[in-house]
């Protein structure tokens, strides 16, 4: 199993932003993780150009998106968008995409989501052409009517990560895309849930086994503080409160809430937590740090500490 940090920019500073990102990833690449993983925040900077300019700064480490959702931007953009990032971050950009959350697309933007399996399907048909590149891309399926010329092409295999949560989207995600990118999915829903219905459907596409990239939050601290790390994860990561994705998703595993997914205690308790995850079947893990402490200079320092417990754990699961 590959082990990974999140990297987003949070709250803030926006002058400060990029300067916090490109230390966070280059700390990760000098530490010796295998990946970062930018989320896509509805209200702050754009993931992909946070790859680029990650990417710029680093030599070795995968830098994903997890994930762009796809309704805010045509697949001609998102695929030349995400062509130019992988250029600019050396080939080393895995795109992680998926189609959100009503809570995102409908309420917050005013677009439609209606069908979102469909729609993705047919973006992916769209996007895949775009990123087979260059050359003219002609798509004409039941949502885009395309025939656009494209001079961009990937500087090296750019994998695609499809978001996937129920049973039609994780076919869709075997079937057409290189893996799947997860959030509040524990180790049974992994097990049981994902594993079984994305390499079915890469198997019967005759793809290569699918990456199942499962995002968990991580806590250094005393075995006493463990509950307190845990409410903490659910008072600033609680999205499944407002999303009926993840609460069907939740349905298939052991966890309630992303408390029940943090992993919280000391050295031993999260490489634990982090073995079950690759016996599930994970094959790449993405940690949010998730420090404790009150005021500044305690989080501070509760996020370095965790940092570099994550730095040994990872170096014994190459």
């Amino acid at each position: 199993m590959r082990v990974g940090v999140m990297i987003g920019p949070e709250r803030g500073d926006s002058a400060r932003k990029v300067a916090r990102m490109i230390d966070d990833v280059t700390w990760a690449e000098r530490a010796g993780l295998d990946t970062a993983w930018v989320p896509q925040i509805p209200t702050d900077f754009d993931a992909l150009t946070a790859v680029a300019l990650m990417g710029a700064r680093t030599e070795r480490i995968e830098i994903g998106t997890a994930v762009v959702p796809l309704q805010t931007q045509h697949p001609i953009a998102l695929a030349r968008q995400a062509l130019s990032a992988q250029g600019a971050a050396g080939g080393r950009l895995a795109l992680g995409l998926g189609p959100s959350h009503h809570w995102i697309i409908q309420d917050m933007l005013g677009l439609p989501y209606e069908r979102p399996a469909a729609f993705t399907r047919d973006y992916l048909e769209v996007l895949d052409a775009a990123l087979r590149g260059p050359g003219p891309v002609d798509v004409e399926n039941g949502t885009f009517t395309v025939h656009n010329p494209l001079d961009l092409a990937p500087v090296a295999p750019l994998p695609v990560l499809l978001a996937a949560l129920g049973p039609v989207m994780l076919a869709l995600a075997g079937e057409r895309a290189d893996g799947t990118v997860l959030w509040m999915a524990d180790e049974r829903a992994v097990a049981d849930h994902v594993v079984p219905r994305i390499t079915k459907a890469a198997d019967g596409a005759g793809r290569t086994a699918p990456r199942i990239v499962a995002g968990i939050p991580v806590c250094l601290c005393r075995p006493a503080e463990a509950d307190a790390a845990r409410e903490r994860a659910n008072r600033i990561l609680g999205e499944a409160e407002v999303s009926p994705n993840y609460q069907r998703l939740l349905d298939h595993g052991d966890a309630r809430d992303i408390g029940d997914l943090c992993a919280a205690g000391d050295e031993t308790a999260i490489a634990a937590r982090f073995r079950r995850f690759a016996d599930a079947g994970v094959t790449d893990l993405s940690v949010r740090l998730l420090p404790i402490g009150e005021g500044r200079e305690e989080l501070i320092a509760s996020k370095r500490r965790t940092r570099e417990v994550l730095a040994g754990i990872a170096a014994d699961f190459r």
